[in-house]
């Protein structure tokens, strides 16, 4: 299926931080590159980008430049295989956190004209609920949302979802699980979040998997090589090429307004 005036446009996000979002990401984007689609990962934390961090770039254009010189976005693309690009964002720019309605409208045609040459693209939001993390989620069709075990992640990965469902009418999320013990610890907490979501929201987010706690993850990041590239046969690396069979079952499901 040719999708090049259409992606599938996914936006990954978290409550809190520390939780693997953007590893997640990263690795994601790099398995679906290698079962041969085209694949555009978005650093959408304006003012703390790291997606650059973890694949090791080397960064002289950001989203702030288009933003303010209103290039071709695609000239800023960094390639790391020829299916695989990434638009990076800038780091230490806290005026870049709060998007105005101008640099909004910018910023929705930059992602208009860039996404038409892929077939996927990952949006990779700051942590938390702020303005532009729930502006890129309204943005996308489908909401990722990566939390773990710990009880402020859970809480505050409720939070966010609460927010998205009841101020932008967002009704479907996928959890992954990160940083668990076993398959059986995943599902366990996406039970407990999923109980109170349909209780309190009359939401039902759905399991899309867990990624277990893996040192190859903590050497790939340490080495700013994607765990994926690393140390392919990880359980890790395993957890995410399974999740990547899922993500190519994604259809669009809405257009951006």
């Amino acid at each position: 299926m040719d999708r090049r005036n259409s992606p599938v446009t996914i936006c990954v996000s978290s409550g809190k931080g520390g939780v693997g979002k953007t590893s997640f990401t990263v690795n994601m984007a790099l398995a679906l590159a290698r079962k041969q689609q085209r694949v555009l990962v978005i650093d959408a934390d304006l003012g703390l980008a790291n997606v650059d961090v973890l694949f090791g770039l080397h960064v002289e254009r950001t989203i702030r430049d288009l933003l303010e010189d209103g290039s071709d976005p695609m000239e800023s693309v960094l390639y790391l295989e020829p299916n695989l690009g990434v638009l990076p964002a800038s780091s230490g720019v806290p005026e870049m956190v709060n998007l105005d309605p101008d640099d909004q409208l910018r910023m929705e045609g930059i992602l208009q004209d860039i996404s038409r040459h892929f077939d996927y693209v990952f949006l990779d939001t700051a942590a938390g609920i702020g303005p532009s993390v729930l502006w890129f989620n309204h943005f996308a069709d489908h909401n990722f949302i990566v939390l773990s075990p710990d009880p402020t992640s859970i809480t505050d990965a409720y939070a966010l979802i609460k927010v998205l469902s009841r101020d932008y009418q967002r009704e479907d999320f996928f959890l992954i699980l990160n940083l668990v013990t076993n398959e059986g610890e995943g599902r366990r907490t996406y039970d407990n979040v999923a109980r109170v979501v349909k209780q309190f929201l009359k939401l039902s987010p759905q399991y899309f998997g867990a990624i277990p706690v893996d040192e190859a993850v903590v050497k790939a990041n340490r080495e700013r090589i994607p765990f994926l590239k690393l140390s392919p046969q990880s359980k890790a690396a395993q957890a995410i090429v399974r999740m990547a069979d899922q993500v190519l079952k994604l259809q669009k499901a809405c257009s951006p307004t």
